[in-house]
């Protein structure tokens, strides 16, 4: 079965009452977007929205703060970095979400072969200390959109093998990194032999350096997308576009009538 939900859950007075709305719309997914900073602090707060959503049978994932570099020249910054990623585990362990989803890194001056080694070792302490804490939450390192920036599907499948992480798949980011050449039966092919898959779709907009934003998800894109993807798997898809909630709901209703 393939679930659909928005990134993006609103604040917090506002979050319940979001939560309901999607419901009533058909969406059973939604990514809390911790992009520019985590907003959801008090404790009382995170249980009262996980379990909200748990009773409409929303599932719930985060997405961590943009600024992540795990391999960041300057070892302060790979601190700072994966504090953001644990502070996401925390508040995310208390509202019952399955998935931390960021950008890993950037390749900087460094080859692309040391980034995938210096990015796999920060997240074998990252999983470490998830471990030691008992948390259940995943982490979800994502495919990006920009050539020079790190997160070819191959390298975040093989941080999957390597650390025993999880991943994000997303397949608008693979199209324009691969400047509209990689189709989405090619995407699926590297994944098919996962049993859930936790996703990302938009439409967007790229050029030679790769993704330049996201836009509307045009319908003829969905169906392309929906076609390939199998019905009796768990598949999880986050809408990514500037009006994610109908482009969900758009999303839902094609894949109803397929």
């Amino acid at each position: 079965m393939i679930s659909f939900g928005p990134a993006g859950l609103g604040g917090i007075k506002e979050a319940e009452a979001n939560l309901e709305e999607y419901a009533k719309l058909g969406l059973k997914a939604c990514e809390i977007a911790f992009t520019y900073g985590i907003y959801i602090h008090n404790k009382e707060d995170a249980v009262r929205i996980g379990n909200k959503a748990s009773k409409l049978e929303i599932r719930l994932s985060i997405h961590a703060p943009y600024w992540i570099n795990l391999n960041s020249q300057e070892k302060l910054k790979i601190e700072q970095s994966k504090k953001r990623i644990l502070d996401c585990c925390r508040v995310g362990e208390l509202l019952q979400a399955e998935y931390v989803v960021f950008h890993p890194g950037f390749y900087g001056k460094t080859s692309q072969e040391q980034t995938y080694e210096n990015i796999k070792n920060e997240l074998l302490e990252l999983q470490k200390e998830i471990k030691k804490q008992a948390w259940k939450i995943k982490l979800a390192p994502e495919t990006t959109g920009k050539v020079n920036v790190f997160g070819k599907e191959e390298e975040i499948l093989a941080l999957v093998k390597d650390t025993g992480c999880f991943f994000t798949i997303d397949f608008s980011h693979l199209l324009a990194r691969s400047q509209g050449k990689m189709t989405y039966d090619e995407m699926y092919e590297k994944v098919k032999n996962f049993s859930s898959l936790h996703c990302h779709f938009s439409g967007i907009d790229f050029g030679e350096k790769g993704e330049r934003n996201h836009k509307l998800t045009p319908e003829a894109e969905i169906k392309k997308l929906l076609e390939i993807l199998p019905k009796n798997k768990d598949i999880l898809i986050i809408n990514e576009s500037p009006s994610p909630v109908e482009d969900s709901v758009k999303m839902l209703e094609i894949y109803e009538k397929l």
